[in-house]
């Protein structure tokens, strides 16, 4: 493969109709090159259909797809320099470990294979499993096999499409701190394809929120968290306190808004709308619970009034929903710190918060919440 094919990874106006459906709708993005990014979002979202036109295994319906100044959009898939790990691993089960790992490089008849293959191996902390044949694996070392025959042909541009949907959950999360060790080890281009809000804000960099064929948001985690500019990312990642609100003033610094009788305040660079009529936002851990006649510092904005109407123990938080006057639940994640107080269903408590962690956004609050759970296509 020749070497000047490195660089960013560009999608320009890409559409991918399948009849009347269209699955990615005008997409437009840069993947910059030795990244680590993320598309992200439910099923049928548009993020696997969009890598695999990376890939070459869909053909756009419009637009273009280069790789630093080369056109591969209508390329077939051996002729990119790009590799896919899938969810199922894909590896050969009649080949020892090594054998699947230099399966590329024999084919391309690379030099020094032997060499190439161990440090594959070395990469992912198994070479002394070179001689076991796949189906005496776990699924973690399976995964991390997998991913070495892909590094192994050193593409420019790495796919991985849900390639941690079949571990369980503690696997799951040691695995995440493995992939970005060696991304950032070998600098190659990962693209990964996740519905898994913790797999997409561990890893990557940059994170591409999908929802009907488009990109709501891109941005690097913290910055999608902390200050969502719809309520579908707000819902989606993670959960969001979407409480109905009137903006009644603003200033230079903040915006004003009235939510059930109570006077609030929003940052002006955390308010995504120039609506009247709004979605006054907070996350659950940013909450304070206190008891009904706790005295609320200048400043916070707070709602009184709440009756707690399920308390849930979950190792390091309780999570807590309180019923507000107008009959909107609030979700309150309070850290079990060992010490404040615990408060019992039924207990009348006052929620608070910094005006800094609000934010306000327009559009339908159950936007983005799932209801039933995701499944890996899309």
């Amino acid at each position: 493969m020749a070497d000047d094919t490195g660089g960013d990874l560009h999608l320009r106006d890409v559409t991918k109709s399948f009849g009347t459906f269209t699955a990615v709708d005008d997409l437009t993005l840069t993947i910059p090159q030795g990244s680590f990014f993320a598309l992200l979002g439910p099923s049928g979202c548009g993020k696997t259909t969009t890598l695999r036109m990376i890939a070459g295994l869909e053909e756009p319906t419009a637009g273009s797809i280069t790789l630093g100044e080369r056109d591969i959009t209508h390329a077939k898939p051996y002729k990119r320099p790009v590799n896919t790990v899938f969810q199922n691993y894909a590896l050969f089960p009649h080949l020892d470990i090594y054998e699947n790992v230099a399966f590329g490089l024999r084919r391309r008849r690379a030099k020094d294979v032997d060499k190439q293959v161990m440090e594959a191996l070395a990469l992912v902390e198994l070479p002394h499993l070179a001689r076991r044949k796949p189906g005496q694996l776990s699924g973690g070392q399976q995964q991390r096999i997998a991913l070495a025959r892909a590094v192994v042909n050193r593409p420019h541009v790495l796919l991985l499409d849900e390639p941690l949907g079949a571990l369980d959950l503690k696997l799951r999360r040691q695995m995440q701190i493995e992939l970005k060790r060696i991304q950032t080890e070998v600098g190659l281009t990962f693209v990964h394809v996740t519905h898994d809000q913790e797999e997409a804000m561990t890893m990557a960099d940059t994170v591409a929120v999908m929802n009907n064929g488009r990109i709501e948001q891109m941005g690097a985690p913290s910055e999608l968290y902390e200050a969502p500019s719809t309520t579908f990312v707000a819902n989606f990642l993670g959960q969001s306190n979407l409480v109905t609100g009137r903006r009644i003033a603003a200033d230079a610094e903040a915006v004003t808004v009235l939510c059930h009788g109570q006077t609030l305040h929003v940052p002006v660079s955390r308010c995504g709308t120039e609506d009247v009529d709004v979605l006054l936002g907070v996350r659950p851990e940013k909450i304070h619970l206190g008891g009904e006649a706790q005295e609320v510092a200048a400043g916070l904005n707070s709602f009184a009034g709440g009756i707690v109407s399920d308390a849930s123990f979950m190792g390091v938080s309780t999570q807590y929903l309180v019923r507000l006057p107008w009959g909107q639940d609030l979700t309150v994640f309070a850290q079990n710190r060992g010490i404040g107080e615990q408060y019992p269903v039924g207990s009348r408590v006052t929620l608070s918060w910094e005006p800094a962690h609000t934010f306000a956004l327009a559009g339908d609050a159950t936007a983005g919440v799932e209801s039933d759970v995701a499944v890996p296509v899309g």
